[in-house]
């Protein structure tokens, strides 16, 4: 028998091993049933901002009967001219907006500074972190006492910095730049940095903050918040000359029969910033929540 006449086993093809994942290279779709399931927390979410709107557009008599209104009324624009010129809506707004800038940008720089420094740079006493971490167990209202008598000691009393300076790093912005970085940040990329000749500034201009952005962008959103919508702090250390928005707010609440629907319009005019900030940077902050779950 020749070799010509030898019949050589044909080698088998290589089965597609993606074609064993259950659909894999699908798009996947959602069903009935989360449409129903995401309606009905979209309507429980917004209906707390609907019925703001709602009685801000009423007259405080139809607020107190029943049944409530559920439905806008044509009042709207009265009593929002009401609670503006009633609460100085006009510098409180300038004041928050002064007071949530400044502590939203502090927060992130310094945030995400320390917790660069906690992730991936090797110190002596590194472990003071987990001090750190040890503040947030610690109720703010203790602090109000010693935090006042510091302020005044200052001469600072009744003046936005009163309210920035306390709140331009926390905890929690360090720890939640450090979890990120530490897996979104490889080492061997600051290292090659390194090597070729960058310096420290240069690693976290270049390196540092690229690689953050996304955290930097959720933490942005969570300190613009909080700072906008806090009262306690600012309620003690401001008065009604020098107001942020939420001590206005609560002058409308004063006297002797308070307008509930004067109060609604001012509720809504203290949330449109918000709403704003949601609708202008929502995509990009949902953007960067995404890429980060990649990158992780």
């Amino acid at each position: 028998m020749t070799t010509s006449e030898l019949t050589l086993p044909q080698a088998r093809p290589k089965k597609d091993r993606s074609r064993r994942v259950m659909g894999a290279g699908k798009q996947l779709h959602a069903g009935p049933v989360t449409y129903v399931v995401l309606t009905v927390f979209a309507l429980i979410s917004l209906a707390p901002l609907v019925w703001t709107a709602v009685a801000a557009s009423r007259t405080d008599r139809r607020l107190a009967e029943t049944p409530p209104p559920l439905w806008f009324g044509g009042n709207l624009f009265k009593n929002l001219q009401a609670a503006w010129d009633q609460a100085g809506m006009g510098t409180a707004m300038f004041n928050s907006t002064v007071v949530a800038g400044t502590i939203t940008v502090a927060t992130v720089l310094f945030s995400t500074l320390a917790g660069f420094a906690f992730a991936k740079l090797r110190f002596r006493f590194s472990s003071v972190l987990l001090l750190t971490i040890g503040t947030m167990m610690i109720p703010p209202q203790l602090a109000v006492v010693p935090l006042y008598l510091w302020m005044s000691n200052l001469g600072w009393s009744n003046q936005l910095q009163t309210v920035i300076l306390p709140t331009l790093v926390t905890a929690f912005g360090t720890f939640f730049m450090r979890q990120y970085l530490v897996q979104a940040l490889p080492t061997e990329l600051i290292e090659a940095a390194r090597v070729d000749g960058a310096s420290s500034l240069r690693v976290v201009w270049h390196v540092v903050f690229p690689a953050a952005r996304p955290a930097m962008a959720v933490l942005g959103l969570l300190t613009f918040v909080f700072a906008w919508n806090d009262f306690l702090w600012p309620i003690i250390a401001l008065n009604q000359q020098n107001p942020t928005v939420q001590v206005a707010l609560n002058s409308l609440g004063t006297g002797y029969v308070p307008d509930q629907a004067v109060i609604m319009a001012g509720a809504l005019l203290g949330t449109l910033p918000l709403l704003i900030a949601f609708i202008l940077f929502g995509k990009q902050i949902v953007g960067g929540i995404m890429q980060g779950a990649i990158k992780g």
